[in-house]
């Protein structure tokens, strides 16, 4: 399995880069996990976007969804200019049904998965963990029955987090807050929590993401070291693991 950071900013894109957008690769299959602000312009670095086998969304602000309509418009003109009907798959929530609804467009149809069962796409099998953020949203931990990556979308700390991502080979963590600052009430998680997750869940790899503008961004490592000796990285463009 291979992951590629298509953007990791959280709220909005910095110039040049993008908000929460994954890109997840087997055996020809290409998986999109959210697409957010800018993703559209940073994925052809990594892969045509027609090439894109399905999407699916954690939840729908802005930050994780704001390219869902460029992409829908995206397909409309390549059908066109290839003269092709295909139509792209897009998985999300039901919770909140008139944003699931935004997912059907010409040639982009909407699929609402439950998070109580798990979902088979391509050689992937994804289960689900409601987060806890303003928001109904869902962190992911997916399998290609070989190697685990665990997304925890948006989310402040919680204990269920631990046995959710226990073993992960890699672990994307929403890292918004520094070490001392209380994230809770914005939904997001500080670098002490990411780390101690990454720690009780035994995880081999923690990657920082959905990172705050202001501060020195690399002390979120630095603080997080003090929790976890496993491998940490803060996320940035086109950062690719192979995992497994």
């Amino acid at each position: 399995m291979k992951v590629t950071v298509i953007g990791f900013w959280g709220g909005y894109p910095e110039e040049g880069e993008a908000t929460s957008s994954y890109l997840i690769e087997k055996d020809n299959f290409k998986l999109l996990l959210d697409c957010g602000s800018a993703a559209l312009s940073q994925l052809p670095k990594y892969t045509d976007p027609y090439e894109l086998d399905a999407v699916i969304l954690t939840h729908y602000h802005n930050d994780h969804i704001a390219d869902i309509g460029v992409l829908q418009y995206f397909m409309l003109v390549q059908n066109g200019i290839r003269d092709s009907d295909k139509t792209l798959p897009i998985y999300g929530h039901g919770h909140d049904k008139e944003a699931f609804s935004r997912l059907n467009h010409d040639f982009t149809k909407g699929y609402m998965y439950d998070p109580d069962i798990p979902l088979d796409l391509g050689p992937f099998t994804i289960t689900f963990l409601k987060t806890d953020h303003p928001v109904t949203c869902f962190a992911m931990r997916i399998t290609d029955g070989q190697s685990t990556f665990v997304f925890t979308a948006d989310s402040s700390y919680k204990d269920s987090f631990i046995p959710f991502s226990k073993k992960a080979d890699l672990l994307i963590a929403d890292c918004n807050f520094y070490d001392g600052q209380n994230g809770k009430k914005a939904g997001h998680m500080n670098s002490k929590e990411c780390a101690v997750l990454a720690r009780e869940a035994d995880v081999n790899t923690l990657v920082l993401s959905h990172h705050p503008h202001f501060g020195d961004r690399k002390n979120l490592v630095t603080q997080a070291e003090k929790y976890f000796r496993g491998n940490i990285f803060l996320a940035s463009s086109g950062l690719e693991f192979y995992v497994g």
